[in-house]
């Protein structure tokens, strides 16, 4: 989730919690929670503007910061909320600005501008602390699974290098050189086992493996520069099959990585495969990438998730097997948009719009009761 405001956006930021059945906003006027499966606004809290708000699981507890518009809420104070009693459980408070919060069951991580604090999330005791580069956007990626709980930061500030650090055994795991300039995206599957980057260029997004550190595949976006506001991977506990993008040109692009893997198969048996530069087989054949116009304002920074995916047998071909992918866009005008998406074992991809409104102007629903 971003944290850094732009007067251009009624929305400061954006973020889903680690199973995708939640999602949070932070505007000028306060935060606000909705059921991602109804849209429903559940909870609204009207004090001030906030930068950062980070939910833990379906919980009561938030980690919010404000975004530094009115003295109470400064950007160098982290609140742990509970959202049941309406207070404040704990505050942190640091020397610069908080940049990203990323949370998990055992885990809290805060991300400053060259400082990042490692917390266990009950005690609040500092397990680690790192000193990083200059990362003034707060970029990194959090793989909430204790089997595979790993945080990426950038390495570099003039290629695209990145840390991998295991936080649950306190330890660098390894660096990847993903690209030649800086990074502006990232994000880790949700067991840890893959990362996928984008650079400062956007027209190439990789997909490394995080136990050895190897690139795994190459992803075309286009062949024009974009800046890539999210990747998303669909919530598989195995290899991804799906990752999802939001760039500035406004278009989704969706990548089908479950083909690549047969792709690789196929190319590495045959003599073709044995002959070609690994800089060329490694990229996903564009047939497999597809791209949908138009589901944000051109310019206007939105956030992806690939909510559900799911794989059904299809009717018309024997042992054959379609899959459907539910993919969620907030758009930080305000809109948040719901897609379906479906390919079939010809490839034959459709698409449909299934949701869409305005979070800006939801109307809390009040439990019977109250």
């Amino acid at each position: 989730m971003a944290s850094q405001p732009s007067s251009s956006y009624p929305i400061l930021c954006a973020s889903f919690n680690q199973d995708a059945s939640y999602l949070a906003i932070g505007t000028r006027l306060g935060f606000q929670l909705f059921e991602a499966d109804t849209g429903r606004l559940c909870y609204q809290r009207d004090i001030g503007a906030f930068s950062i708000v980070e939910m833990r699981f379906c919980s009561s507890l938030l980690a919010i910061v404000g975004a530094g518009e009115q003295p109470v809420l400064s950007p160098r104070r982290l609140c742990l909320f509970n959202t049941t009693t309406g207070t404040a459980l704990q505050e942190l408070n640091f020397l610069t600005s908080v940049l990203a919060v990323r949370l998990n069951k055992s885990r809290l991580v805060v991300i400053l501008q060259d400082k990042t604090f490692i917390y266990d999330i009950d005690s609040l005791a500092i397990l680690s602390t790192l000193d990083t580069v200059p990362n003034s956007k707060g970029l990194c990626a959090f793989s909430h699974s204790l089997d595979g709980c790993f945080l990426a930061l950038p390495a570099s500030t003039t290629r695209g290098s990145v840390l991998v650090y295991n936080v649950m055994e306190l330890h660098s795991h390894c660096e990847i050189e993903a690209h030649h300039s800086p990074l502006a995206a990232m994000v880790l599957s949700m067991d840890g086992a893959c990362l996928a980057t984008a650079s400062e260029q956007g027209t190439i997004i990789r997909v490394h493996s995080i136990s050895d550190g190897t690139k795994s595949y190459s992803l075309r976006r286009g062949t024009m520069p974009s800046t890539i506001f999210s990747l998303s991977f669909g919530p598989s506990v195995q290899l991804p099959d799906i990752l999802a993008a939001t760039s500035s040109s406004g278009s989704l692009h969706i990548f089908m990585l479950e083909t690549a893997v047969n792709q690789r198969n196929r190319r590495s048996s045959s003599f073709l495969g044995s002959v070609m530069p690994g800089s060329i087989s490694d990229f996903l054949d564009p047939a497999h990438h597809h791209v949908f116009h138009n589901v944000a304002p051109e310019g206007v920074k939105s956030y992806v998730a690939i909510r559900k995916v799911e794989k059904v047998a299809d009717s018309s071909a024997s042992e054959a097997v379609s899959f459907r992918a539910t993919i969620s866009i907030i758009a930080y005008n305000g809109y948040f948009r719901e897609y379906s998406f479906s390919i079939n074992h010809q490839n034959e991809t459709s698409w449909s719009l299934e949701r869409e409104f305005n979070l800006l102007t939801a109307i809390p629903v009040v439990a019977s009761g109250s």
